[in-house]
């Protein structure tokens, strides 16, 4: 299946209902406080509208009278109508505020489940640094539009609207020349908008590149300064920071253009009103307070009009983040569970596979119909040279990949049938290159396991030690309470891959595959690992895949993976014979 996130814009399109209606339930408890900001955005566009009427009206009629008493009332007035709008404003902000960041942590809770039902095909599709930033960077745009931009521009429409109100309840003629410029703003942004929308999304999109380039130089600065290729990677970040500069200039540009435009149009209103309202005063039509309170209309009318503008823009920013993350909602895992998977009468074998064929999304096919299966109780061998599907076998095995046809059986039942929880339980996986989790020891073998997750350290040890497992603990100077920084760079590859050995054994799997688990570690260990391993329970089946020979000896049957096909080999000789003779033929 293809998980990649480069996706088409009619791709986009199709599925932005579907995932706003998605995103909508994260906004379901916060009605109150919606009610509450709508109150406060009325209150405080009312009353700011206020102020102008009141002020024509005072120039009208009590500077007009000298009537100095009653300017000083209606400024008291005028002083209480600010105060009122400034405390609403106060109470929408403060609310809005605690929804936008009530919204951030639901959001980015939303998307790492959603990314966590993914499959590991995913995640060979796409770069960390890019997840990454749509989950920090694209997330906290979202919030913004919220917490700030949506609530201003709701704020905006009010003033807007009731401004265009009082300047026609004022003189429709002077209200309908001075808003004719409105009309080529609204043409304006609608051309403008699907541009800069386009342009901030290849923008946000190359920002996630330079992430993924930055995350991935760093993972890697141990071979880089090693090798003294620094100079590489300075030119692949110098041409994707380069593409990061280009995208952010053109979207800036954009962004920009709303901005001089609505100035514009606002100031050639104000001409417009200033020209035509003193005609209307030398006609006797119209009052000079009035033309005071017009001029502080129009202002009420294009100055969120200008704010509109940069938040605009800030829309459109936050609407390229959603669109981001729509990418990732809209993906389906193909990992789904059957209820009614197909059960076989022979039941003797842990694991069968059945016409199996699998091939990756680029095209490249590792497995054609294959069928072979493995006892329990016995220990399997997969040998093969690089690249040859040895630990794509194994993946299918633990179900990380399905099969693009065919069936894979685990205690003959459909594999697909069972859950996540009961899949693995049965099945242990010892990568070669193993991860911990930031904690200790303890918290690390005792990951997604629930049988032991309530027991004490002391109750603890001693399941250890009847499995024999306290040797290998002993190697810590704290024991169980060893803290494991970050991904376990503080320890060893060779003390890693001991926990990591200890946490799939503590869990006493229906089979447990180990990719060359052995590799980085010495050989007194080794030999130790080799003793736990027998002392697993009979029924346990071991699957190892070899690189190295030595690893082999001691399998009851060989399988030869190359080729697309899984060949029993029989003897280590034969197995050692079909490796050299596929050598030969490379």
């Amino acid at each position: 299946m293809n998980y990649s996130l480069n996706t088409t814009k009619e791709e986009k399109e199709n599925s932005m209902m579907s995932a706003l209606r998605a995103f909508l339930p994260l906004l379901s408890d916060e009605k109150k406080n919606f009610i509450i900001v709508a109150f406060a955005i009325i209150f405080n566009a009312g009353f700011n509208l206020l102020g102008p009427l009141i002020v024509g009206e005072t120039i009208n009629t009590y500077i007009a009278g000298k009537d100095f008493q009653g300017v000083l009332i209606n400024s008291l007035i005028l002083l209480l109508v600010y105060i009122i709008a400034f405390i609403a404003n106060l109470i929408q902000m403060r609310t809005i505020g605690g929804v936008g960041q009530r919204l951030l942590w639901k959001l980015r809770n939303a998307v790492f489940t959603k990314l966590q039902e993914l499959p590991v095909a995913f995640f060979n599709q796409n770069k960390a640094g890019d997840l990454i930033s749509r989950l920090n960077n694209d997330t906290d745009r979202l919030n913004q539009l919220f917490s700030q931009t949506l609530m201003q521009f709701t704020s905006s429409i009010f003033v807007i609207i009731g401004a265009a109100i009082f300047i026609l309840v004022l003189n429709w003629k002077l209200a309908l020349a001075s808003l004719a410029p409105a009309i080529g703003l609204f043409i304006f942004t609608r051309i403008l908008s699907p541009w800069v929308k386009d342009k901030n999304f290849l923008s946000l999109k190359a920002e996630g590149s330079l992430s993924a380039e930055i995350a991935e130089s760093l993972e890697n600065f141990k071979v880089v300064v090693a090798f003294n290729r620094r100079d590489y990677f300075r030119e692949r970040f110098r041409l994707v920071n380069h593409d990061n500069f280009k995208t952010s200039v053109i979207a800036s540009i954009g962004n920009g253009m709303y901005g001089p435009v609505f100035d514009f149009a606002s100031n050639v209103a104000q001409l417009i009103a200033v020209a035509y309202g003193l005609y209307l005063v030398s006609q006797g039509q119209l009052l000079v307070g009035f033309i005071v309170s017009f001029l502080l209309y129009i202002g009420r009318f294009y100055d969120p009009l200008r704010q509109m503008a940069s938040l605009w823009a800030s829309m459109q920013v936050a609407l390229a983040g959603w669109d981001r993350l729509n990418e990732i909602f809209r993906l389906q895992s193909d990992l789904v569970t059957v209820s009614h998977g197909e059960t076989l009468k022979d039941q003797s074998k842990v694991i069968e596979f059945k016409e199996v064929s699998f091939e990756y999304q680029n095209g490249k096919k590792v497995l054609e119909k294959v069928s072979f299966g493995f006892e329990k109780g016995k220990t399997y061998a997969l040998v093969g040279p690089t690249g040859g599907g040895k630990t794509t076998t194994a993946s299918i095995v633990a179900r990380l990949y399905d099969p693009t046809q065919g069936t894979v059986f685990l205690n003959g039942k459909d594999i697909r049938s069972y859950d996540n929880t009961e899949r693995t339980k049965k099945i242990g996986f010892i990568l070669q290159e193993p991860f911990l989790f930031l904690g200790t020891i303890r918290d690390n073998i005792l990951y997604g396991n629930a049988e032991y997750q309530d027991f004490d350290s002391k109750k603890l040890s001693e399941i250890l030690s009847s499995m024999n497992l306290n040797g290998l603990l002993e190697r810590f100077e704290k024991g169980l309470d060893t803290e494991v920084s970050g991904s376990g760079d503080s320890m060893s590859l060779g003390q890693r891959q001991i926990i990591a050995f200890m946490r799939a054994v503590l869990r006493k799997p229906d089979i447990l595959i180990l990719d060359e688990a052995t590799a980085n570690i010495d050989t007194v260990t080794e030999k130790q690992l080799e003793e736990i391993l027998e002392k697993l329970p009979k029924e346990t089946t071991k699957v190892v895949i070899a690189h190295r020979l030595n690893t082999i000896e001691n399998a009851d049957e060989i399988y030869f993976v190359n080729g697309g096909q899984v060949t029993l080999a029989g003897s280590m000789e034969h197995a050692v014979e079909m490796l050299l003779h596929d050598h030969r033929q490379s």
